[in-house]
């Protein structure tokens, strides 16, 4: 494609001259502008390397019993899992939780409550003796509930307080045996 440059008739550019000389006036313009960088968001004071999992202000009487309201009217039952986020083993096992198949089973069958212990383990206690649960044994610790808050299965030999060493196929095994 030709075309005339104005002013001059006699003259024809042919466009694929013109591109690569466009292309490096545009170069040039670019590297000789001062270069200032975006302003960054200020970092975090903390920057927390895993999912923010048990919040270490709710009221775990209260989150258990709008969980139970919510399992009766969707006819599921209620997972307790006491844990904190400072726990390795307790971020394995929400790990394994947003797994397939285990998040379809949760999200069929459970309702789940996380229930914080802190590492001297002596907030909450009190919730964790009511449903049978030894945290003094370690964390993450279970408990199952059916919608009217029967305890059908509380963990009391630590059996998931080392889930960096298990997979999520044990997971996969406890819900099935304690899915609706």
């Amino acid at each position: 494609m030709a075309f005339s440059a104005p002013g001059s008739s006699s003259r024809v550019l042919s466009l694929a001259r013109l591109v690569p000389v466009a292309g490096l006036l545009l170069f040039a313009a670019m590297a000789s502008a001062q270069y200032t960088p975006a302003p960054q968001a200020e970092a975090p004071a903390r920057v927390m390397p895993h999912n923010h999992i048990y919040s270490e202000t709710a009221d775990p009487t209260e989150d258990i019993a709008a969980a139970l309201k919510q399992a009766r009217r969707e006819h599921k039952r209620v997972i307790l899992d006491f844990g904190g986020d400072w726990c390795g083993d307790c971020q394995v096992l929400d790990l394994y939780f947003h797994q397939a198949p285990n998040a379809r089973l949760l999200a069929r069958h459970f309702i789940v409550v996380h229930v914080f212990i802190p590492a001297q383990m002596d907030q909450h206690a009190d919730v964790a003796v009511k449903y049978n649960v030894p945290i003094k044994k370690g964390v993450p610790a279970l408990a199952v509930l059916d919608a009217h808050g029967t305890l059908l299965y509380s963990q009391t030999t630590g059996e998931f307080e080392r889930m960096r060493s298990m997979d999520a196929t044990s997971v996969t095994d406890f819900l099935n045996r304690w899915k609706v």
